[in-house]
């Protein structure tokens, strides 16, 4: 934890298991009964002692890695082609 001023900062780690389903865009993954250990940073911002503003930032891309959603690059790249070509 780390304080300056009126803004405290808590890094700190989401554990858990996937046992529920982890909503898409595009549909639910499953539970996979996954381990999950995600890097995370909380920020508080503080006015006169009291909680002002609350900012959770954690590493998405790794929970997704851990449940075995990694990311479609082809498609991403493929899409971003078509886009730039207008096709």
């Amino acid at each position: 934890m780390h304080v300056l001023g009126d803004v405290v900062a808590v890094e700190l780690r989401i554990q858990g298991t996937h046992l529920g389903a982890f909503p898409t865009p595009v549909g639910d993954i499953p539970p996979t009964g996954s381990r999950i250990d995600v890097p995370t940073a909380d920020l508080w911002y503080l006015r006169e002692g009291k909680i002002e503003t609350f900012n959770c930032y954690n590493a998405a891309h790794v929970l997704l890695a851990q449940i075995g959603a990694t990311p479609d690059f082809t498609s991403a790249i493929e899409a971003a082609r078509t886009a730039a070509t207008g096709a």
